[in-house]
């Protein structure tokens, strides 16, 4: 594993560095294995979807990225991932891979993986990341069973918001189990054609909607 590398932050292409608020920055780290196709997929819908709640590009302080296990680094997404993208009115313009380093996972406050393998290679990294990572589906089945009721207000802040929906499915992850092992992965879509493409990008989506709003407090719009 590569050292530990500086405090700054990552500066991505293209697509303006999400500024943090007053209150902080909350990180979300999507992490896949070439991070080509299904982190860069979640990293920008991600992005599309609080944009789109809060009205704000800049996300009100929640600074999604993604990276990948075995990162292409430097490497574009896949063409048939930015088609997806664009099916959602999501930007991909500016995307380059990334290796997941040991410093991705130690200034991320959410990490949110692919699968369980990605979720346990994240894990044995250390840097404490235990009690903030989670498959994605895993974290949606989590946040389902979570009062929204029981989460800070908007009005507190996104940042604050976001700290607490981690720490209360953390909480229950041990209590609500998969009904099958195959239920919290999302599959590798790399090579494959692009109806097979648009089925992974429509789980993600599913996967990534109560995420969403229950980090924004706010429903996506019908």
């Amino acid at each position: 594993m590569r050292g530990i590398g500086g405090k700054d932050e990552p500066v991505i292409p293209t697509i303006p560095a999400q500024p943090a608020l007053p209150g902080g920055a909350f990180r979300i780290l999507h992490v896949s294995t070439g991070n080509v196709c299904r982190s860069p997929i979640t990293e920008r819908l991600t992005r599309h979807f609080v944009a789109d709640r809060l009205g704000d590009p800049a996300g009100g302080g929640l600074i999604v990225e993604s990276a990948g296990t075995w990162g292409h680094e430097g490497a574009p997404m896949e063409t048939n991932a930015e088609t997806v993208l664009a099916d959602f009115g999501a930007d991909a313009s500016g995307f380059t891979g990334r290796e997941l380093l040991d410093e991705h996972v130690i200034r991320a406050d959410l990490v949110l993986t692919a699968t369980r393998d990605h979720r346990a290679q994240v894990i044995s990294m250390g840097h404490s990341a235990g009690l903030r990572t989670f498959t994605l589906k895993e974290f949606t089945r989590l946040v389902r069973a979570i009062d929204p009721a029981t989460l800070p207000p908007l009005q507190d802040g996104v940042v604050e918001r976001a700290r607490a929906l981690v720490r209360a499915a953390a909480a229950l992850r041990g209590w609500l189990l998969a009904p099958n092992a195959e239920a919290d992965e999302v599959y590798d879509p790399y090579g494959a054609p692009l109806p097979f493409f648009r089925s992974i990008g429509d789980e993600i989506h599913e996967a990534l909607d109560p995420v969403v709003t229950a980090l924004t407090g706010v429903p996506a719009r019908t």
